[in-house]
């Protein structure tokens, strides 16, 4: 029986209660995540929600630790393992309760945005015994709300990825071009390129090229704010739109993304497989036309600034591999 279980068995005061399976049945049906580790950071719980969330079911993670299992827990952008700056490990270390806004690594390769709390739990005698963590995630069905919307529309939606399509992204930018002309109100774009994604379909098929865009697409869409919008920009480009965003912030979001993106991956003939993504982008100015603030960002993905991300190169590597 899981420690949780236990202090919840022991503390409950009506009889019913008593019952560990009852009990376990509760933590197991939350929609949240929950996670429990002992002293020494092995995973003893994994909720329904916790395997929602991550993609990740319950017999691939009891008993395995969660120091080396990075892909589960993270506290921040592209982190690749627990460190102790994670709000389990200060939990552990503090005895205090902690919280994160933060992102953990989805089964399927994509990053989600989880708003993650973890406290100490403790024996009967006040030591402590492990520590139970919660994430739920932050910005939850966003992307789904806006395809309920359109559902009737055709053309609206990519087939592929789910996002919105090239017509939509190009209605979605000239309105708010032309709220930027009539109201100043600043924001900028971001293009990602998939570099070699030709080469890559052809060498896995189709299928795996489809996963691949899938996994960013996911990615894009756990990352930005509600108020931004991302869409297909063509065979192997996105584009989003940040609303509200002057240059500087521009940058910082596009240095977020990029470093989540360079854990982009999936798993195909056995292998983790990947792509290096190429960021341009622009921001509105005075006199701007749909076609100038494209170009400029096009351009930025010619000739790249020296933060541009080179996404999983080791991955790529093992792709050329099987050529």
């Amino acid at each position: 029986m899981c420690p949780i279980v236990r202090e919840i068995s022991r503390l409950a005061s009506m009889s019913a209660f008593h019952e560990s399976e009852v009990c376990c049945s509760i933590l197991e049906s939350l929609p949240v995540g929950l996670c429990v580790v002992d002293a020494g950071n092995k995973i003893v719980f994994w909720s329904d929600g916790a395997e929602r969330i991550t993609g990740h079911k319950r017999h691939q993670v009891v008993g395995h630790s969660c120091v080396a299992e990075g892909s589960l827990h993270c506290n921040q952008s592209g982190c690749e393992f627990c460190t102790q700056e994670s709000p389990l490990a200060r939990a552990l270390k503090t005895s205090h309760p902690a919280e994160a806004i933060g992102y953990l690594h989805h089964k399927s390769g994509h990053e989600v945005l989880v708003h993650i709390r973890a406290v100490p739990v403790r024996n009967r005698h006040g030591s402590i015994i492990g520590a139970v963590e919660t994430f739920e995630e932050a910005q939850q069905a966003v992307s789904l709300d806006r395809r309920e919307q359109s559902l009737q529309l055709p053309g609206c939606f990519d087939d592929t990825t789910g996002l919105a399509s090239h017509a939509i992204m190009r209605a979605h930018l000239r309105e708010t071009l032309g709220m930027f002309m009539e109201m100043q109100v600043p924001f900028g774009i971001l293009c990602f390129r998939l570099e070699e994604l030709e080469h890559f379909r052809a060498m896995f098929g189709p299928e795996a090229a489809a996963s691949l865009l899938r996994v960013v697409a996911r990615t894009l869409e756990g990352t930005l704010w509600k108020s931004d919008i991302v869409g297909r920009w063509s065979d192997d480009q996105f584009l989003v739109i940040l609303n509200g965003c002057r240059e500087d912030a521009v940058n910082t979001v596009r240095e977020r993304v990029r470093h989540l993106l360079a854990s982009d991956a999936v798993e195909w003939w056995g292998e983790r497989r990947s792509l290096p993504v190429t960021i341009g982008q622009a921001t509105a100015q005075s006199g701007d036309t749909l076609e100038t603030l494209l170009e400029r960002a096009q351009n930025s993905l010619s000739a790249p600034p020296s933060g541009c991300l080179q996404a999983a190169s080791a991955a790529r590597g093992s792709a050329a591999s099987g050529s």
